[in-house]
């Protein structure tokens, strides 16, 4: 499918380019398609290319002396781009403990929602979500695909600190907290896993594209996992597709 794209300088050292202003899958692998394409043919400078919901920002290590120059360069780039690129994804299957300890907003949605605790459980872990993009903070994943009975607006007032690992629902997504931060979303459960490390080779090896499956786990497994976790020990599920 063709997309209208915009074009712009972003400022002196990168340029951003724009697809529909929607969450939306099959822009998503137009845009990771793209983004593997100038990846690509940057392969011998150093550029970085980051994703959005809907963009990508194409950032050069140095001042852009001619802004037509790379427009036109990337232009072509798009132009000539092979629509059967194939795109590496991954399942993940990654493990929660849904205990009010940990979920502690999880009163607040059965009352607002008319679902029982159980029945947010089962929802949020039938979905299989996509991850759109890492961002916010190191190692935080944007998940799309929350059942439509679980959206529920952010707090008014943000919390000051949530734990690393809080699963925790704001507006129509679900993501996981990867380190102690305040923040205005629901928390419904923990995970014992550590989706960042910034001492490892791969600090996040969860990357756009992949897919996110959430399975419950009760606080023994969890404590478990979470040992294992700091041991280096556990690794996570995952099963390798095609996008």
């Amino acid at each position: 499918m063709d997309y209208e794209l915009q074009f712009s300088q972003y400022n002196e050292h990168s340029i951003l380019i724009e697809w529909p202003k929607i969450i939306d899958e099959n822009i998503l692998k137009s845009i990771l398609k793209s983004k593997k394409s100038v990846i690509e043919f940057y392969s011998k400078l150093k550029v970085e290319v980051i994703n959005t919901y809907s963009s990508i920002l194409v950032i050069y290590d140095h001042a852009i002396d001619n802004f037509n120059d790379r427009l036109f360069e990337l232009k072509s780039i798009f132009d000539d781009q092979n629509s059967d690129v194939m795109l590496e994804s991954r399942l993940w299957e990654i493990p929660v403990c849904y205990d009010r300890e940990f979920g502690i907003d999880l009163s607040t949605i059965s009352s607002e929602k008319k679902l029982s605790i159980s029945e947010i459980i089962e929802l949020h872990t039938a979905a299989i979500y996509t991850v759109y993009f890492i961002g916010f903070l190191p190692g935080f994943l944007y998940l799309g695909g929350l059942h439509p009975k679980l959206h529920f607006n952010r707090k008014n007032k943000p919390s000051l600190n949530i734990k690393k690992g809080a699963v925790a629902i704001g507006g129509q997504q679900t993501g996981i907290y990867p380190q102690d931060s305040p923040g205005g979303w629901h928390l419904i459960g923990e995970t014992p896993i550590e989706l960042f490390n910034a001492s490892q080779q791969t600090p996040c090896s969860i990357l756009a594209g992949d897919r996110i499956k959430f399975y419950s786990v009760n606080k023994n497994t969890f404590l478990d996992i979470k040992k294992r976790a700091e041991n280096s020990t556990y690794q996570l599920k995952q099963i390798p597709s095609n996008a």
